[in-house]
């Protein structure tokens, strides 16, 4: 069953399954990490083998894009010998501007209330909270919500001004 997992990925991109988020268990996570590490690394007909740093750096692009786990991607990493990337980023790879939408979201503003108070385009609010979704396993504003308190991103429960 684990071995199925090893091309999923977060934003549901992968296959054969297409899983998305919470779906993939950590073991599927860090396997797909590894996999993808390992694939880098080794020469394939239409490019050489990655270095070390290259592949490193490929697979914190991958995190960034919501494809794969930001923990996975240490762990792998870090088993690989590679140093970490010191992070600026929120639980579950949470960038901080995601954490700033999820914070108003969690406090009940939607996308245009978000765009409006952040200076963003209604499309990039969008975009933001499906990253955040994706990333943090919720389907719903609720469940994002219950993330945020989880994990200490709210300051208080006032909802915001919008």
């Amino acid at each position: 069953m684990i071995a199925s997992l090893a091309n999923e990925r977060l934003d549901g991109s992968g296959y054969h399954r297409g899983l998305s988020g919470a779906a993939i268990p950590a073991t599927g996570r860090i396997l797909a990490a590894a996999d993808a590490c390992r694939a880098m690394s080794e020469p394939r007909p239409h490019r050489p083998a990655l270095s070390p740093k290259q592949a490193a750096d490929e697979l914190r692009r991958e995190v960034r894009s919501g494809r794969l786990a930001a923990d996975a991607v240490d762990a792998v990493l870090a088993a690989a010998g590679q140093r970490r990337a010191k992070r600026r980023a929120g639980p579950a790879g949470l960038t901080p501007r995601e954490v700033e939408v999820l914070s108003l979201i969690a406090r009940g503003a939607s996308t245009r209330p978000v765009a409006r108070t952040l200076g963003i385009t209604v499309k990039t609010a969008g975009t933001h909270i499906e990253r955040i979704y994706t990333k943090t396993g919720a389907s719903t504003r609720s469940t994002a919500t219950l993330y945020a308190m989880q994990h200490g991103l709210l300051d208080s429960l006032d909802p915001v001004d919008l």
